[in-house]
Order: C-alpha cells, then sequence, then structure tokens
C-alpha cells in the first residue's frame, strides 16, 4: 500500500545515517516492486500512467537541484505540509461532493500530481502519500488502483538507482544490507496481496488515506 511508504523512512533514519537510510530504503523498495509490478501488470492504467511520467522525471531532476542547496529537514516538513493540504482537500471534497463522479482529465492535473511526487521521491522516497490524493481522486477500483500505483513506483524506484548511486546514497554496503530483506519483501508482498482482496473498496479508500495523513504529520517532526 503507498500509505505505507513512509514507514519504513521514519524506521531506518533512526537507526541509519540520513544519505544511507535513504539509499538503503530505494533499493528494498525497487526490489518490492518486482513481485507488485508482476502480479498488477494486467491492471495498469496506461493511460494515466504516461501522463503522471513525463512530469514525475521533471520532478526527480528538480528534486536532486534542490537537496545540493536546501537542507533535507526543511523539505520534510515542505512536503509533510502539502500532503496534509491534500488530505484535507480530499477529505471536504468526499464531504461537500460525496456524489460527485467526475474525474480531473486536463493534463495540468496529472503534470502537478507527477512534478510533486518526483520531487518527494527523489529528496526523501516520500511519494507514496501524494500518489495515495491523485490516484484516489481518478476514482480508479483496487485493482487498478494497485496496478496503476505499483507500476509507477517500479519505473521511478529504478530509475532513481543510478542518480542515488551518482550521489553517494547507495553503496555498496546498503546494496548488501537490501538483498539480506528480499525475503521479508517476498512475504510482505504475499500478505499485502491476501489483505487487499478481503479490503471492501471504501474501507481500503479510508485506510490509504489516513496512512498517508499520519504518513504526513510524521514528516513534520
Amino acid at each position: 500500500m503507498p500509505g505505507l511508504g513512509l514507514l519504513p523512512v521514519v524506521l531506518l533514519a533512526n537507526t541509519f545515517e540520513p544519505g544511507f537510510a535513504t539509499g538503503l530504503q530505494l533499493i528494498m523498495l525497487a526490489l518490492a516492486d518486482l513481485p507488485a509490478g508482476y502480479y498488477y501488470r494486467k491492471t495498469v492504467n496506461w493511460k494515466t500512467l504516461l501522463r503522471l511520467i513525463p512530469a514525475a522525471l521533471g520532478g526527480i531532476a528538480i528534486g536532486s537541484f534542490v537537496l545540493r542547496h536546501v537542507p533535507g529537514g526543511s523539505l520534510n516538513v515542505l512536503i509533510g505540509c502539502i500532503i496534509l493540504g491534500l488530505c484535507a482537500l480530499t477529505v471536504v471534497k468526499e464531504i461537500f461532493w460525496k456524489d460527485a463522479t467526475k474525474v480531473p482529465t486536463h493534463w495540468s492535473f496529472s503534470a502537478f500530481f507527477g512534478l510533486l511526487a518526483g520531487f518527494a521521491t527523489q529528496v526523501a522516497n516520500a511519494a507514496g502519500p501524494i500518489m495515495v490524493i491523485y490516484l484516489l481522486s481518478m476514482r480508479f477500483e483496487k485493482k487498478e488502483y494497485m496496478g496503476t500505483a505499483a507500476w509507477y513506483f517500479l519505473l521511478l524506484n529504478w530509475t532513481k538507482i543510478p542518480i542515488f548511486v551518482w550521489e553517494g546514497r547507495i553503496t555498496e554496503a546498503s546494496v548488501y544490507s537490501a538483498l539480506g530483506t528480499v525475503p521479508l519483501l517476498l512475504a510482505g508482498a504475499v500478505v499485502g496481496v491476501i489483505v487487499l482482496k478481503k479490503l471492501p473498496q471504501v474501507l481500503f479508500e479510508r485506510i490509504v488515506l489516513i496512512l498517508s495523513g499520519l504518513a504526513a504529520v510524521k514528516m513534520l517532526f
């Protein structure tokens, strides 16, 4: 679930140096994306995905540039505030326009979220909550939601690996450490598939929104 994406960030940041922690987490995410991408390969909304990717690549470039000039803590607070604002807008929309069925189709909507998610993923591996808000607004059925999210992160995370190597955030030590987590990653993927099958659509949407809000709050501190 994308809403859980910041939990490893918190745990690893409390154990390792920040640069090593984000590099280690990226390798773990990239490895976990492989079984997820394979399992959900038939439920991807490619039209939506292709709208997001170009802007996301731009966001990664901007994030890489900004990281050299702005303290990481300040960026985390900024991203957390943005995510909380998006969560609040989603809640307000569900309360006052609950029966609205119109899905945003203008290219600028996808470009905005793609750019923002690309920036957040490069700075702090924190694109999950942002993509939750975007994909919920698309009103996808949960399998289509998961398929599109899985392939978005599969493509973006593997694109980021050479950049993280160049920046020194991925080292030989982080690669070996991440490979040791493969059995746990596979077990988590199996559990995730089982849980998803049993979750009703409405409950699924509420859970990922709540997890995104909690993740955003954690980024503020």
